[in-house]
């Protein structure tokens, strides 16, 4: 008897773990793939401690909801992939990181006006970081986009 390829098969997906200090993960420029990336940000706050309806894990689940569809609407080359890095930071922070393959593409941030549908995310992100900006991507052709967000210690 053979056994299911299923059943040897282990997740591609990384786990969140509450003793690593950063957690990267590369994802599909896709709506679904944003999503993921969002859904796990989420977790890996919770790993880390920051439970759900904390301040700094809603807003870094907000910051990465925002950044990681910025990088699929805007700076998605077809056959590319967008990668999400969060990093726990000395000085009470965690830093959001989003890489896409436009550099060319910098992300601004405006008013919109009251009858468009789009175009205050970057507005939410100035809100609720400490400080945003971009950078060149690292190792490869594009950007990265980070949000730097203050957060209470971690009540054990």
């Amino acid at each position: 008897m053979t056994t299911s390829p299923r059943r040897k098969r282990r997740s591609a997906l990384p786990l969140p773990l509450a003793r690593q200090s950063v957690f990267s993960f590369r994802f599909t420029a896709s709506p679904r793939g944003a999503r993921l990336a969002r859904r796990l940000a989420s977790c890996q706050m919770d790993a880390w401690g920051w439970r759900h309806g904390t301040q700094a894990h809603d807003s870094v689940e907000l910051i990465t909801a925002e950044l990681t569809v910025n990088a699929v609407t805007h700076g998605r080359v077809p056959g590319r992939d967008a990668e999400l890095r969060l990093s726990r930071e000395d000085g009470g922070y965690v830093r959001v990181e989003v890489s896409d393959a436009r550099g060319e593409r910098l992300p601004e941030a405006r008013d919109a006006g009251s009858e468009e549908d789009g175009g205050r995310g970057l507005l939410l992100v100035a809100a609720l970081a400490k400080e945003w900006g971009t950078a060149p991507r690292p190792g490869a052709p594009g950007k990265t986009v980070w949000a730097v967000v203050p957060t209470a210690p971690v009540r054990q």
